[in-house]
Formats: structure tokens, sequence, C-alpha cells
């Protein structure tokens, strides 16, 4: 059981209780221990494709945590809260609701390279503490703001004719972009104000929704001694980066931490395979392979 299982998130689960239901469903089973990891915080209140790592997939957890996402998510224009999400108290209104054509008009703002300062109700840490305890306990928390790529943006629905109430648009994402702040930037930057009340993630990384089974299906599976059925390849963790294949001797090198010299492969990572058999994530450069993680596998 070394790979991925992809859970569809539901509506009010944390990440780390879908590593908790995965490794309910290991026992259950009867599959014995595995490191368990998830690959990248999902908020209970967003829904969608959280990739959860099994065994030595866990080593490429902190690669998925600096992935691309996508994102599915809704703008209610005319009303922001603390959370700057539908769970929050109203901290602002307004009368004014974007027309379709200056929501496209102003979505270029919020492409490409983009300072972004984070929501207050956040797990960034201010002086030692959460953002969020600091919030919670009715202190005035200010956050830097952070530069983040926005790859893509655009509508996806938009209800009201002429004014729009809401608007649900599709966003491609650099790590650390914060959906929460983004629909805050574009509901001020239309005049309005705004917060979230639909959020789901639809790829993570190499990742999208095809797969990805709900926890019920997890549980049924796992009952049924069958969740190997759901378990992708290690090597899908790395769908974005060319294989390297390796001799008996090289690979033997590799396992022992040493360097590969006179490799005949471009520079950047390869994912290093003996006969199909994971051994290593490598850096390549002039010819030069190194361990960047190693896979115990035989």
């Amino acid at each position: 059981m070394h790979g991925w299982i992809l859970l569809d998130k539901p509506l009010g689960l944390g990440s780390t209780q879908g590593v908790s239901a995965v490794k309910r469903a290991l026992r259950d089973g009867g599959y014995g221990k595995f490191k368990v990891g998830h690959g990248g915080t999902l908020d209970p209140l967003a829904t969608g494709v959280l990739p959860i790592a099994l065994g030595e997939a866990t080593k490429l957890a902190g690669r998925m945590l600096d992935s691309d996402k996508v994102y599915e998510f809704t703008v209610q224009f005319g009303t922001q809260t603390n959370t700057l999400d539908r769970e929050g108290a109203v901290i602002a209104t307004s009368d004014v609701r974007p027309t379709r054509a200056a929501l496209d008009a102003v979505l270029g703002r919020f492409t490409g390279p983009i300072a972004q300062v984070p929501p207050a109700y956040s797990a960034l840490k201010v002086n030692g503490q959460r953002a969020y305890d600091l919030a919670r306990a009715g202190e005035e928390v200010t956050l830097k703001s952070r530069d983040v790529t926005i790859h893509a943006l655009t509508v996806a629905e938009a209800a009201g004719e002429g004014a729009l109430e809401k608007a649900t648009l599709t966003a491609h994402v650099s790590k650390g972009t914060y959906i929460r702040s983004l629909a805050r930037d574009i509901a001020l930057a239309l005049g309005s104000v705004g917060h979230v009340t639909m959020l789901r993630r639809v790829k993570a990384g190499p990742f999208g929704l095809d797969g990805a089974i709900s926890l019920d299906k997890l549980a049924e599976l796992g009952k049924g001694h069958a969740l190997a059925q759901a378990l992708l390849p290690l090597r899908a963790g790395l769908d974005d980066i060319p294989a390297l294949s390796l001799t008996p001797d090289q690979a033997g090198r590799l396992r022992q931490g040493q360097q590969l010299v006179g490799i005949a492969a471009d520079d950047g990572q390869a994912f290093a395979t003996l006969d199909e058999v994971p051994v290593a994530l490598v850096e390549v450069e002039h010819g030069v392979a190194r361990v960047v993680r190693g896979f115990n596998l035989e």
C-alpha cells in the first residue's frame, strides 16, 4: 500500500480527519500499519480533491503542498464577513452589485503575479500563535501581504440579470493563494464587498476529481478488503516529471545515497525506476543525478 488515495472531501471534514478515515479503512481491511499523510490542507468549509499519501508516497507530500491548485468558488456580493466565508459575522455591507461586463473587465487585474493579504482567520502564525486563534479572541490581526500567482481566472456562472448577486469563478493558482482573499479583493475592486459561499478544489497538482472517492466508498472498500481498487501508484504524484530508467548497479548506488555521473538526461527532477519499481526522485544537473527522495521499495 504505497501510493495515493484521492478523497472527494465532504463539507465540514478537516484534512486531518480525512487522514484518520484512511487509517481507519486500512485497519478495517487488515492491511497493517502504514504512514499516512495528506498532500495539502483543505478547509472544513471546502470540498473536493484531497490527496492522501500512503507508505512511501508520504515522502512526496511536501512536493504536493508546493503544487498548483484549481478551485471553483462562489462570491456573494453585498456582504463581507470577518472570516470571508459564510460562517462568519457580517462586518460590511454594500448596495453595489456589479454587472457581468464589469466582472469580466476586472479579472485581468487578478491574473498573473499579485500581492495578496491573507485572511485574519487563517492558520498563519503571528508571534508564534495561529492568526485564527487571535482573531477569535477578539484581537486585531494584521498579516503581511504575500506574492502569489493566479495562472488563470474565469467566470463559470453569474447569477442575476444586469446586477449580479453572486458569481462562480474558476481559479488556477500557485501555492499559498487564499481564495477567500481573492474573492474579497475582486468584490472590492468592483466597488462592492463580498464573501465566499462555496469553495471546491477540483485539482491538486496532477490529481483531479476523476478517481476521487467519497468517505462512504472509502469505508466500503476498507471493510471489503478492496482498498487497492482506489490506490493510485506512487508514480501518479510525479506525473509532471520524466522517468529515468536505471540499471541494477545504478539503482544500488542511488539506494546507498550515492550520485550517478554521466546520466543522459535533461537537467531537472526525474523519477528513477528499476524495472518499474520506484527507486528515487532525483535532481539531474550537468549529467549528475543526486537523490532528493529515496524510496524503500523492492
